[in-house]
C-alpha cells in the first residue's frame, strides 16, 4: 500500500513539473520581448522536446519502480535547473536560444540522460 501511495505521489509531482514546463513554453507569441518564449523557434523546440522526453523516462521509471523516491527527486531537481537556465538564455534574446545555449542545454540533459539511464538499471 505504501508503495503504490508513493508512485502515485512521485507520478503527481512528475506530471505537475511537465505541466508546468509546456505551460511556459506555450504560453506567449513570436519574438515580442525579453522573456517571451518563440514556440516556433527550432533551438527552443528541440531543448523542449528533450526535456518532454527526459520526463517520460523518469514517469515510466517511477512506474515501472526502476526509480525509487530520492533518485525521481534528484533527477527532477536538475531537470528544472535545466529549464530555470533555458528561461534565463531565453528572456536575453528574446525567447529565442543561441546556439551555444543550446548546447550547454543539451550537454547538460545529456548528464541528465546518462543519469537516468543509471540509476533505472541499478
Amino acid at each position: 500500500m505504501t508503495n503504490k501511495f508513493t508512485k502515485s505521489l512521485l507520478l503527481l509531482a512528475v506530471s505537475g513539473l511537465m505541466v508546468t514546463g509546456f505551460a511556459t513554453a506555450q504560453t506567449s507569441t513570436s519574438g515580442a520581448g525579453a522573456g517571451v518564449v518563440d514556440p516556433g523557434h527550432p533551438r527552443v523546440n528541440q531543448v523542449n522536446r528533450r526535456e518532454a522526453n527526459q520526463q517520460k523516462r523518469i514517469a515510466n521509471g517511477i512506474n515501472h519502480g526502476t526509480l525509487n523516491a530520492h533518485q525521481t527527486a534528484n533527477l527532477e531537481r536538475r531537470e528544472a535547473s535545466v529549464q530555470r537556465q533555458e528561461s534565463r538564455d531565453m528572456a536575453r534574446h528574446n525567447g529565442h536560444l543561441t546556439k551555444v545555449e543550446q548546447n550547454r542545454l543539451n550537454a547538460r540533459e545529456n548528464h541528465i540522460s546518462r543519469s537516468i539511464y543509471k540509476d533505472k538499471h541499478k
